[in-house]
């Protein structure tokens, strides 16, 4: 592996920044040792990394027919998703470029079939003609003539008196029986090639636009004078609430985690700032403090890593009891996400969504007894069962549970739900 570029530590740029300079093969493990060392991670930086090296795929490798193309994404595929299985993302990028091939390619086949269709004899050549039924002079017998005659010409076969073809059969040509009477359909590669790539820059598109989409619903859900709880917010929560500010004031209790507070740089420093200057109120909160509050909130907004199937969310770590707690209260729980991350895979355990990170920030090696005789996990992600949340918001608008399947259907093909990509999560 090429070392980085300035010495810096590879992320999704640099990763980018590479791909037209290496070898795809490269491209792929070089994805897989970022993926494995978590340099790049987050949904949006996963999705977009899986779909340019599945582009380059498409685009630079050498393949001669759909099954061949599906095979390879397919490979790779699984490939991404063991280096990181906890990032759902991964899969459902590959599945839905697998459908796209398998759309454009029944597109092809059927404009193929439109343009020369399918059981239609191809001409006779014109410079080969039967003789005329009436005329006298007859051809010598083939018995005399010896099985030398025989030969399986065009111009024999129609000219044998005893040959009468029936007449739904189809001429043959060149090699006589042995010619096969189906004609296989040829794969346009070229055509081909340049609608997935162009599909798969349309993916591209959707991904990077769902921040926009997704907030135009801000001033639908959150109302003047609103009391809003939000847990570590993803980038999206954070432009919804933007939106939402920019229109009419409420108040934001703003759940952190409580290390955060210990380091120099605020990561919500541009969300408080924003938020204030158009006259709504940022509140602080620990987890630690959070059910204090919870009688005042109209609302839970939370972030989605994932969305399954079922409506199971995969959310940051500490999300899951906020959203426990919101239901023993009554509160409505609303979940942002865009289609790219919804999963048409449901097969998992909860305690397999569960991702485990260093525990340092908590104990370190100062705290040499605890060390030393406890073991200390740090969750980094977790799930959050289906009936705790009450909406899913998308790119495409609101969603209930119930409505999670019909998204599924118009973005992935049955046969690709159902192909495993994913194996079982090591732990």
């Amino acid at each position: 592996m090429a070392p980085p570029k300035g010495g810096y530590a590879p992320n999704l740029d640099k990763f980018l920044d590479t791909l037209k300079s290496r070898p795809v093969d490269s491209s792929v493990e070089f994805l897989i040792s970022l993926l494995k060392r978590r340099q790049i991670r987050g949904s949006e930086s996963c999705a977009i990394a899986t779909a340019h090296v599945l582009l380059q795929i498409v685009a630079r490798d050498k393949w001669t027919d759909v099954d061949q193309l599906i095979g390879r994404i397919q490979l790779v595929g699984r490939k991404l998703v063991a280096a990181q299985p906890h990032e759902l993302v991964i899969g459902n990028i590959v599945k839905r470029v697998l459908g796209l091939i398998r759309d454009e390619a029944e597109e092809d086949r059927n404009e193929t079939g439109n343009d020369s269709p399918t059981g239609s004899a191809p001409p006779l050549p014109p410079a080969i003609e039967a003789p005329p039924v009436d005329k006298t002079i007859r051809p010598a017998s083939l018995i005399a003539l010896g099985s030398f005659a025989r030969t399986q010409s065009m111009f024999n076969l129609l000219s044998d008196p005893d040959f009468v073809p029936s007449p739904g059969s189809t001429p043959r040509l060149g090699s006589g029986a042995s010619t096969p009477q189906r004609h296989p359909h040829s794969t346009n590669v070229p055509a081909l090639r340049s609608e997935v790539i162009d599909g798969i820059e349309e993916i591209m598109d959707e991904i990077r636009q769902v921040d926009e989409q997704v907030q135009a619903y801000a001033e639908i859900v959150i109302h003047p004078g609103d009391y809003v709880l939000v847990h570590q917010p993803s980038r999206t929560v954070q432009k919804f609430l933007t939106r939402a500010a920019s229109k009419r004031k409420f108040t934001v209790f703003l759940v952190v985690d409580p290390t955060a507070s210990s380091t120099a740089d605020d990561p919500y420093a541009a969300l408080r700032k924003s938020l204030t200057s158009g006259g709504s109120t940022v509140v602080n909160i620990m987890n630690v403090g959070l059910m204090a509050y919870m009688s005042k909130v109209n609302k839970v907004i939370l972030g989605a890593r994932a969305i399954t199937r079922k409506g199971g969310v995969l959310v940051d770590a500490g999300a899951a009891v906020i959203a426990r707690a919101a239901q023993e209260q009554g509160r409505t729980v609303i979940v942002l996400g865009g289609v790219y991350k919804v999963s048409p895979d449901s097969r998992f355990h909860h305690e397999d969504f569960v991702e485990w990170g260093n525990p340092s920030k908590y104990v370190n090696f100062a705290d040499g007894a605890m060390v030393g005789q406890v073991r200390v996990k740090n969750a980094i992600a977790e799930f959050v069962p289906a009936e705790l949340v009450n909406t899913y918001i998308t790119n495409l608008g609101a969603h209930s549970k119930d409505h999670l399947h019909g998204i599924i259907a118009d973005h992935y093909k049955e046969e690709d739900i159902n192909f495993d990509l994913f194996g079982k999560i090591q732990r």
